[in-house]
């Protein structure tokens, strides 16, 4: 009913992005970018929108720099590890996947987000 004043969204399309509480402070939902494009605020979505993307390139650039200076000491460098995801061979296809490895309901029933880096 009324998609076509919804750019022909489903309801369920609709509601993805409606914020929730007590999620992860890493959920997309949470972008405070996103927030203020949401309510018409588009010139400070558009300056959130490019500090966040400068913020993200800065870790880049450090864990960049991280691997350089232990691949000089001869260290083994991990780089970022997922906390909820791991990357496994789909057995089937071949393919590389993203597996559920655990942790995110848990920390959700604590209210224990300690373990989430700060990307906002």
């Amino acid at each position: 009913e009324n998609a076509e004043n919804m750019y022909f969204f489903s309801e369920l399309a609709l509601t993805l992005n409606e914020p929730e509480e007590h999620v992860a402070p890493t959920d997309s939902r949470l972008r405070p970018d996103q927030r203020l494009m949401e309510s018409g605020r588009w010139d400070e979505a558009n300056v959130e929108k490019q500090r966040l993307e400068e913020k993200q390139r800065a870790v880049r650039r450090r864990r960049e720099a991280e691997a350089v200076e232990a691949l000089e000491e001869g260290k083994d460098y991990e780089g970022y590890i997922p906390l909820w995801f791991e990357r496994k061979v789909d057995p089937v296809t071949g393919e590389l996947i993203c597996v559920y490895k655990g942790g995110y309901w848990e920390a959700k029933d604590k209210q224990d987000w300690s373990v989430c880096p700060d990307i906002f």
